[in-house]
């Protein structure tokens, strides 16, 4: 099903302006190199440093090659759902800190326990061991009372991918999750479909022609095509909700992976949101657009964990088209 969510507000103009004049050029043509690498988790660093929600409890993982940020409600968890969140960043930048906000807001209004990952990423590893990183984050939360049934795998770009890869892994484990949530994920490595997307000159700044050289160094080899998980075997895999700009190039893989999911016979929604920013439900002290997608991905976090555990009860694996 898709679903297109029209009108912006002004604060959404003025996310897309600011956007176009200050992270466009840098994305475009700053320098991506060994030595600017180093810089990157500055960002994160400096995230950090903000104010915490007063809402929410924050505990911090350290696990063997990530660690973590165990995020709840401050009055404590009202569900037995959980939220796996892995922050997007190119497989280059960002971590707990940028993500932050969106972690607590996801803990307080679902009133679930949400583990937010800092994998480990480039420069200090590849897309395998992000991946790694992702599946022992899971099963961390299995073994601390979060059955593999009642987790929701999310992300945003980078960590959209991790979501969905993580979810066939559980699955060919036969561990299947309760929903996923991917918030503009990058999908697909090959970038000509996105060159030739009218979307290439519309996004606000994501410069298409630099995603091939990322997805190189994100893989730490030759693309091939089992490293998008558009390519993969996508049956048996729970239901997912998927949330992208109407202008933003990774339109182009949240259409392909809807798709394949309804070819699969899973359940999928796709939501093209006309006015926002590449990954804009991040942006939630930003843009009452944001705030309204957040509310979108509550919704289906609790549905999905509610049917999920129904199912359970009843023995009954329903897999439909929506």
């Amino acid at each position: 099903m898709i679903e297109h969510r029209i009108g912006t507000t002004r604060r959404s103009d003025a996310v897309q302006a600011i956007s176009r004049l200050t992270i466009g050029p840098v994305m475009k043509w700053g320098p991506l190199n060994a030595s600017t690498m180093k810089l990157f988790p500055l960002i994160d660093r400096a995230a950090d440093l903000l104010p915490r929600s007063g809402r929410c409890s924050h505990r911090q993982i350290i696990a063997r090659s990530w660690r973590g940020e165990l995020v709840t409600p401050i009055d404590g968890t009202t569900s037995d759902g959980a939220i796996l969140y892995l922050h997007g960043g190119a497989f280059l930048a960002c971590g707990l800190g940028t993500h932050r906000r969106i972690v607590e807001r996801l803990a307080w209004r679902t009133g679930m326990a949400v583990l937010a990952v800092d994998y480990r990423q480039l420069p200090v590893g590849v897309l395998d061991d992000s991946l790694e990183d992702a599946e022992d984050a899971f099963r961390w939360l299995t073994r601390n009372g979060h059955p593999a049934h009642q987790i929701v795998l999310a992300g945003d770009s980078a960590g959209g991918h991790l979501a969905f890869a993580t979810a066939i892994r559980m699955r060919d484990a036969g561990l299947r999750p309760a929903g996923i949530v991917g918030l503009s994920p990058w999908l697909d490595f090959d970038h000509r479909p996105k060159v030739a997307h009218h979307n290439a000159r519309r996004d606000a700044y994501i410069p298409v022609r630099r995603l091939r050289r990322v997805g190189r160094m994100a893989v730490g080899s030759r693309i091939e095509d089992h490293h998008s998980p558009v390519n993969a075997d996508l049956t048996d895999l729970p239901p997912a909700l998927i949330l992208v700009g109407a202008d933003e190039v990774l339109r182009v893989d949240a259409e392909l992976m809807a798709e394949r999911l309804l070819d699969a016979q899973v359940r999928c929604t796709l939501q093209v949101w006309e006015g926002q920013v590449h990954a804009f439900p991040v942006l939630a002290d930003v843009n009452p657009e944001s705030l309204a997608a957040i509310e979108e991905i509550v919704t289906f976090t609790r549905t999905s964990v509610a049917a999920a555990a129904r199912g359970r009860r009843t023995g009954v694996t329903r897999i439909g088209v929506a």
